[in-house]
């Protein structure tokens, strides 16, 4: 673990629709989830709770304080405006330093691969990974040795992270990481695609202008239906 990251919240009693205002004040609502205890209600400014979701993630423990009661936490769900992609809720979950947790870790490869020389392409399709730890054990990323990525088909799945001490990883160890692809076949598959997608688009619009355009959900449904779980 790195740093200690906290953050200082403030008790709420606006819910549902109403957080809509709350926003418009430069407040994010959210949740703190204790251990089976009634959700606490909480709301911070915008910068202070964006500044804290780019640092930690899902992955990095928070210390965050509301009325002089102290929580260790994990950020285990947000949601963002649809339209200019604000933040506009999240969900804390507090956790204890003795148990066990389960986090996502953003896998990084090494800078150095031999297929990237070479002039082939390196499809990344897995971007992190779930595992099992105590909080102080969280990695703030996992590296994965990429020098065996030389030819076109050879690739790297989740059984070939070594996990840091302490940590276990619980995502499938089949699931591919990357794979080496010649240019050229990733060329033709994309210009496939392209060419289906445009017989589709006329059919599409059709049924558009037939049926009508579905209404857009609003933020404030999040908070409603967040909360409930």
């Amino acid at each position: 673990m790195s740093e200690d990251i906290s953050l200082k919240l403030e008790e709420r009693t606006v819910i549902g629709k109403q957080v809509r205002q709350l926003r418009r004040d430069g407040l994010i609502p959210a949740v703190i989830h204790d251990h089976g205890k009634p959700s606490l209600h909480v709301m911070g400014s915008y910068p202070d709770v964006y500044k804290v979701y780019r640092q930690a993630g899902k992955h990095h423990t928070i210390k965050i304080s509301v009325g002089g009661k102290e929580y260790t936490a994990l950020i285990k769900t947000t949601a963002f405006e649809p339209r200019k992609h604000l933040l506009s809720h999240v969900v804390f979950g507090a956790v204890d330093a003795n148990e066990t947790v389960t986090a996502e870790i953003p896998i990084r490869l090494t800078d150095d691969i031999p297929a990237e020389r070479a002039s082939l392409l390196v499809i990344h399709q897995l971007e992190s990974v779930e595992v099992e730890s105590l909080p102080k054990d969280l990695p703030n990323e996992i590296v994965v040795d990429a020098s065996s990525l030389v030819e076109v088909g050879d690739k790297l799945s989740v059984s070939d992270i070594i996990a840091p001490a302490g940590v276990v990883i619980i995502t499938e160890l089949e699931h591919a990481i990357a794979t080496v692809y010649e240019p050229s076949a990733v060329q033709a598959a994309n210009d496939a695609l392209a060419g289906e997608a445009e017989e589709a688009a006329p059919e599409a619009a059709e049924g558009v202008a037939t049926e009508g355009a579905a209404p857009e959900a609003g933020a404030e449904s999040t908070e409603a239906s967040t909360e409930k779980k």
